[in-house]
């Protein structure tokens, strides 16, 4: 089931209700002060409390981090070394720790 396209306004998303440009949904870091006002009303501004209440604590179905890999679109670093993230943290961590001497 996909979700529908989501649109940007021409407003800031965080609900400052600044102007911004075409294509953009928030201000330049309006992102991360729209996250943390979602963490504040829905997890008591606690990251560990987020995973709790979405099933992702200790001793669960699954850590968050095996939901990233398996449906989140993670990697794993193909160093062996068993670093995880995003295709462009993966790029950025095997330049910066694998690099060939």
């Amino acid at each position: 089931m996909s979700k529908p396209r989501l649109l940007p306004t021409g407003f800031c998303w965080c609900g400052c209700g600044k102007e911004i440009g075409l294509g953009k949904f928030f201000a330049q870091g309006h992102d991360k002060v729209a996250e943390a006002a979602y963490m504040a009303v829905h997890h008591e501004a606690s990251v560990a409390r987020l995973l709790s209440d979405t099933g992702f604590a200790p001793g669960n179905r699954e850590t968050i981090r095996e939901a990233a890999l398996d449906r989140g679109g993670w990697e794993l670093c193909p160093k062996g070394c068993g670093y995880a993230g995003a295709p462009a943290s993966i790029n950025n961590h095997i330049n910066r720790h694998h690099k060939e001497k």
